[in-house]
């Protein structure tokens, strides 16, 4: 089974070893007070044993497994993780570019999945995955199991590059699914209707759900630095193409992308909802690192 070392590279394995994520809402399931809860108690549904630590109230220790292997264990429940966060990767067309780099957009998103998925279950929370395009093409519910893990891993690693997106139906189809408040966080490249995008974000937040956007960019796509004739493929439609002479709407398309993002940012802002442009150039655990400081209030 498939482990987060057939995602990263052991430098940027290492380099995400002391990361920390906070909710910064209150999120259901919170109990170690790492994160806040609406609730109190636990629930009954088993989760998964892990060994005895000093600390741990002696009332959970499970002794029919310490009278099989002389060590001690105790329960966990699922309800106890401090967090429920879901993963959502665009797995569109448009995920499959690649510039000079050499990673699609795609790739860089698995990778950013695989350091969160690390991050949070590191802290014994629990997180859960969806891929989609024009639909919900998988669905993995949070879990907080080591194996659930490498289920999660071996998802990242088969999903490869569909073909149209229609955002904002996708994600009105999945709120009811996420049926706990907590984390959601969206890995895409936003290339939609901005407005439509904007209000199926809303959704979630009128589900009470925290939710990050991580923008995922290709330098071409903020720079266009084309300057020969090129052929220019629609990644969602194969058989479209066209050559052309990119000099002759270089300066309209950088308008349309500097409005796009613009309104887009406005947008969740407005919705009090968090952005962060990701590219695919940059050092992919650098910008998460970033990040993570920057809600911890360290800069």
């Amino acid at each position: 089974m498939a482990s987060i070392n057939d995602i990263l590279q052991p430098e940027e394995l290492q380099s995400i070893v002391n990361l920390e994520l906070m909710a910064k809402q209150t999120v259901e399931g919170a109990i170690t007070g790492q994160h806040r809860s609406p609730h109190k108690g636990f629930s009954v549904e088993f989760a998964q044993h892990r060994e005895y630590v000093q600390g741990d109230e002696i009332r959970r220790v499970d002794w029919k497994v310490f009278a099989k292997t002389d060590r001690y264990y105790v329960r966990e429940y699922e309800e106890e993780t401090n967090l429920r966060a879901m993963l959502l990767l665009d797995a569109s067309g448009s995920m499959g570019y690649k510039g000079e780099n050499g990673i699609t957009k795609l790739q860089h998103a698995i990778k950013l999945s695989a350091c969160l998925a690390h991050i949070i279950m590191k802290q014994s929370d629990s997180i859960g995955l969806m891929t989609f395009d024009t639909k919900i093409r998988s669905h993995i519910p949070p879990r907080s199991s080591t194996r659930h893990l490498r289920i999660l891993y071996e998802e990242m690693l088969k999903t490869r590059p569909g073909g149209e997106t229609d955002v904002s139906k996708v994600f009105h189809d999945i709120v009811p699914r996420i049926d706990k408040r907590g984390m959601v966080f969206i890995l895409s490249d936003c290339f939609t209707d901005v407005k439509s995008l904007l209000a199926s974000v809303a959704h979630f937040r009128h589900a009470s759900h925290e939710v990050v956007i991580f923008h995922v960019m290709d330098r071409d796509e903020v720079e266009f630095p084309f300057d020969a004739w090129t052929r220019f493929e629609n990644l969602e439609r194969i058989a479209e193409f066209q050559m052309v002479d990119p000099a002759s709407f270089r300066a309209a398309y950088l308008d349309n992308f500097a409005k796009f993002t613009e309104a887009l940012k406005l947008g969740c802002q407005r919705h009090r909802v968090e952005l962060v442009p990701m590219y695919t150039h940059e050092p992919l655990t650098d910008s998460l690192a970033r990040f993570l400081r920057m809600r911890q209030g360290v800069v």
